[in-house]
């Protein structure tokens, strides 16, 4: 098992908080966290959902949610920015 650092930012964090910690199993990916988290809770589920546009940091990265997490990793989810 692993033990993953989880932040949240913007909509996300006003319904989730600001993060948590983790644990995984081992060779997890991004997107296999995102599932375990949408598990968690319905606050959960409906911050991660699937259908919403999520851009996803690996270890202050941004990163596809195929890269694979090791221990100790943070994994940052975030709305995609959109500006004026």
């Amino acid at each position: 098992m692993n033990t993953v650092n989880v932040r949240y930012f913007a909509s996300i964090r006003e319904v989730l908080g600001s993060g948590e910690k983790i644990d995984v199993p081992d060779e997890v990916t991004v997107a296999a966290l995102r599932d375990i988290l949408i598990g968690k809770s319905p606050a959960h589920a409906a911050a991660l959902a699937r259908g919403k546009a999520l851009r996803c940091a690996l270890n202050q990265a941004l990163s596809e949610e195929s890269a694979l997490v090791g221990q100790g990793a943070e994994v940052a989810f975030f709305p995609p920015v959109t500006g004026g």
